[in-house]
């Protein structure tokens, strides 16, 4: 058996999340069935993480085993001819027997973007969260580079809390603007369930002048989601990348 490691693009707008679903289309289903037919028998895809219901990608990794000897060229191409327009596998590599795209991975990267202009864009709406006020970059900044290091973020998770430990590590944070778009990125070990959305709701009610950025540091101690800011929604918020180094 072959182990297979694949990077994945995908647009998660029409579908609900990464992770199969019994009565909801989800991007590992379509990405089994195509699997299934290139390499003629059934497949399980295992992804580095789940992404909500109508996040993107821009460099999933997920890792299946295969007995087929197809090659890896020829695996992609057939994937990419069967796969809807909005899911691209960009690589398919050949991987450690033993590699797994979850329990391997050493770090994670998100990116959120926010149109910040007075108008909504045709063109971002699927993209991007449009807060038409102007925001206060600076205090954003200065609040975010408090997330830095090991923390309990409970205060950012969802608010169906799962059993599991809320302290995550965060490596590094930016906010800049790029053109007419602030890009948020956050890297961590790993994330909780709805933390970066919740995170940067949090950062924009301080942006608007609702919060001060001090209160960011009261806010991680209450380890209360009441305390913090509301849930970005999903459009904004791209998985950037998996690190494994």
């Amino acid at each position: 058996m072959r182990t297979v490691r694949l990077t994945i693009q995908y647009d998660g707008t029409e579908y609900f999340g990464w992770q199969m679903q019994a009565r909801h289309r989800s991007v590992q289903q379509v990405l089994q069935e195509a699997l299934a037919m290139v390499c003629n028998h059934p497949v399980t895809l295992h992804g580095s993480g789940r992404t909500d219901t109508g996040v993107h990608a821009l460099g999933q990794v997920a890792h299946f085993k295969t007995s087929s000897a197809i090659d890896l060229m020829q695996l992609r191409k057939g994937l990419n001819s069967l796969l809807p327009d909005d899911v691209v596998v960009r690589e398919a590599v050949e991987a450690h027997p033993d590699f797994h795209a979850r329990f391997d991975a050493t770090a994670r990267t998100y990116w959120y973007f926010i149109l910040n202009e007075p108008v909504p864009s045709v063109f971002y709406r699927r993209y991007a969260w449009h807060i038409r006020k102007p925001l206060d970059l600076a205090a954003m900044r200065d609040a975010a580079a408090l997330l830095v290091g090991m923390h309990d973020y409970s205060s950012f998770q969802a608010r169906e809390r799962e059993d599991v430990c809320t302290v995550r590590e965060v490596k590094r944070v930016r906010l800049k603007r790029v053109g007419p778009l602030l890009l948020f990125e956050i890297r961590a070990t790993s994330f909780l369930r709805h933390m970066v959305r919740g995170i940067v709701g949090t950062l924009v009610e301080i942006g608007l002048g609702r919060l001060g950025a001090a209160g960011m540091q009261d806010i991680m101690q209450a380890r209360n989601r009441s305390q913090a800011g509301p849930t970005a929604p999903a459009c904004g918020l791209f998985l950037k990348e998996v690190r494994y180094d």
